[in-house]
């Protein structure tokens, strides 16, 4: 395309004001886990205006967007989740409302997280994760699709998804989109590029995680006569010790996702009453985890502590499991799904991450490469399906999930051209170029 550095940012600057008031409307929208309805109808009403050449929803909640290219070509999905965590204390949120979206000019980390710039932003909950940068995607559409009217050719296809119950981390929408809807509706991808928070980075990889539920089994009592129970938390106790000390001293670590690690991030008893012993002392971690490893092998480690302190003490019992929510879709689909993530990572040599990468240089925008703290749905891609998949987004992973959420608009201006360079390198490749 020649020139399209000028067309694409003309065509941005044209179109940001109609981005900017769809990003506010989205986190006007609350849209917890579960409750995403709201937000599912606004995307499929501004694919519908923009002139998408179809637009749906599955019955799982999910809302995907298709643009159809102009030649033969691979298939790349642009990807957002719907739903958001919740807003916390309102007090919290330094005068702002959550579901506000107001605009001003507020102090912003730089890209590289050494300085501050005063910048626009809008603030509200989302806007860092991931409603920021899900306009961008929608819009970023919009962008080709105006390509395409002017005559400009275009290789391959956009699909754009959001998808349902990204926050709870069964991922359980993006795997019904993968398992049930594209084969029911006879669509295949090629890979993604997920709008989680990047700064403008290009992301390639994350941690795995599992969440691991421990029981540990003990005898009630009468409080005024312990000895004749088997005190539950009390057990517990050298276990929680022995499994910080196993971690600490066995821990893998990767070069590019760091060390991996245990949380022990809730822990109740029962009957939890006055005057009585517990017999059973629940605890849950958040167990993070490199390539190399994966989630059975971390249910191992914990069953082998287990029997190691069985073996010295008859009397302590206990039990490790992944954990499994049912969680039920707005759309009121209801299923289990064990809480696991891949870890998963592409080489910044990899076809696909430097097709990426000549986009941003196509546009004058800096190559700079991340990885996530966080884990995403690109585990389902890259970890599971074993696609290639990268993360593209204006948004700041620092601001995620707190009280300070916001994004920049400048940054979401230079998102819509980065997306549209970035697909039309992504369609260049050739199939081979699509293996992991």
């Amino acid at each position: 395309m020649e020139n399209i550095k000028g067309i694409l940012s003309k065509m941005a600057g044209e179109l940001k004001p109609n981005m900017i008031e769809f990003c506010q409307k989205l986190i006007r929208v609350p849209a917890l886990p579960g409750d995403e309805k709201g937000v599912a109808d606004l995307y499929l009403a501004e694919m519908k205006k923009l002139g998408y050449d179809r637009c749906f929803r599955d019955k799982w909640g999910n809302v995907i967007g298709i643009i159809e290219g102009t030649e033969e070509g691979p298939t790349i999905m642009f990807n957002a989740h719907l739903d958001h965590v919740d807003t916390g204390d309102h007090s919290e949120w330094g005068g702002y409302d959550p579901y506000g979206a107001e605009i001003d000019i507020n102090e912003m980390e730089n890209q590289d997280r050494d300085g501050y710039e005063s910048v626009e932003v809008i603030h509200g909950r989302a806007a860092s994760d991931v409603k920021g940068g899900g306009a961008c995607q929608i819009y970023s559409g919009k962008m080709l699709l105006n390509l395409r009217e002017m005559g400009y050719p275009i290789k391959g296809r956009y699909i754009f998804t959001g998808v349902v119950l990204e926050e709870p981390a069964e991922q359980l929408g993006m795997i019904k989109l993968i398992d049930e809807t594209f084969p029911e509706e006879g669509i295949t991808y090629d890979g993604v590029v997920s709008c989680e928070a990047t700064s403008l980075k290009i992301y390639l990889g994350h941690r795995g995680r599992v969440e691991l539920k421990v029981t540990i089994s003990g005898v009630t009592s009468h409080g005024s006569a312990p000895w004749l129970g088997i005190n539950a938390v009390n057990k517990a106790t050298k276990f929680i010790d022995q499994v910080e000390e196993f971690v600490e001293e066995n821990h893998k670590t990767d070069e590019n996702l760091g060390k991996s690690s245990i949380a022990l991030t809730i822990i109740d008893c029962t009957p939890g009453s006055m005057c009585i012993v517990p017999d059973r002392c629940h605890i849950t971690y958040d167990r993070r985890f490199v390539p190399g490893e994966t989630f059975n092998g971390c249910v191992e480690e914990i069953q082998k502590i287990i029997d190691e302190i069985s073996a010295e003490d008859p009397d302590f019992r206990a039990t490790v499991e992944i954990a499994t929510v049912p969680r039920t879709t707005y759309t009121g689909k209801t299923v289990a799904m064990p809480n696991v993530k891949e870890a998963w990572k592409i080489s910044p040599e990899h076809p696909f991450a430097k097709a990426a990468a000549e986009g941003l240089k196509g546009v004058e925008q800096p190559v700079k490469f991340g990885y996530w703290d966080f884990g995403t749905d690109l585990s389902v891609i890259s970890g599971r399906e074993k696609k290639p998949a990268i993360g593209y987004s204006p948004m700041q992973e620092f601001y995620c999930h707190r009280p300070i959420d916001k994004v920049r608009i400048d940054y979401m201006e230079k998102a819509l051209v980065g997306n549209v360079s970035i697909f039309n390198e992504l369609t260049k490749l050739d199939q081979k170029d699509f293996q992991l």
